[in-house]
C-alpha cells in the first residue's frame, strides 16, 4: 500500500510542479514580451504534469493483462495437456525472384567509371545473397 500512496504522491507533485510553470508561462505570454512560444509552453506543461499518472495507469494495466492472459494459459494447459497436438507451421513465403540484371554502361568520365563500378560491384553482392537464401531454403 505504501508503494502505491508513494506513487500517487508523485503523480500529484508531478502535476502541481507542471501546473504553477504553467501559470508562469501563462504570466510571461501575457506580459509585454511574451511571445507564443510562452503559449506553446503553457500547453506543454499540463501534458508533462500528467505523464507520471499516464505511466502509472499503463503499467497497472499492462500488469492485469498479462495476470489475464496468464490465467487464460493455465487454464487451457490444464484441460488440453491429454490432447495437445503440436502447433501448424506456418507457410514460408517464396523467395523472391531475383532482379533482371541490368548491363552496365562503361562512362567516359572517371567518376562515372567508378560509379559504374561500384554499382556492378552491389549487383553482385545482391545476385550472391540472392543465390545463398535460395540454397539456404532447400535445405530447411
Amino acid at each position: 500500500m505504501s508503494r502505491v500512496l508513494l506513487i500517487v504522491c508523485v503523480c500529484v507533485l508531478s502535476l502541481l510542479a507542471c501546473s504553477a510553470l504553467a501559470w508562469w508561462q501563462w504570466d510571461r505570454f501575457t506580459s509585454v514580451g511574451g511571445s507564443y512560444q510562452n503559449l506553446g509552453y503553457v500547453l506543454q506543461w499540463p501534458l508533462f504534469g500528467l505523464f507520471p499518472a499516464f505511466m502509472f495507469w499503463r503499467m497497472r494495466t499492462l500488469r492485469a493483462r498479462a495476470r489475464a492472459e496468464e490465467g487464460r494459459t493455465e487454464a487451457t494447459d490444464a484441460t488440453t495437456d491429454a490432447t495437445r497436438e503440436p502447433p501448424a507451421r506456418t507457410a514460408v513465403p517464396a523467395p523472391r525472384r531475383a532482379a533482371a540484371r541490368v548491363p552496365v554502361r562503361t562512362a567516359r568520365d572517371p567518376e562515372d567509371a567508378a560509379l559504374a563500378e561500384y554499382n556492378a560491384y552491389l549487383a553482385e553482392l545482391n545476385a550472391r545473397e540472392q543465390e545463398e537464401n535460395r540454397h539456404g531454403d532447400d535445405r530447411a
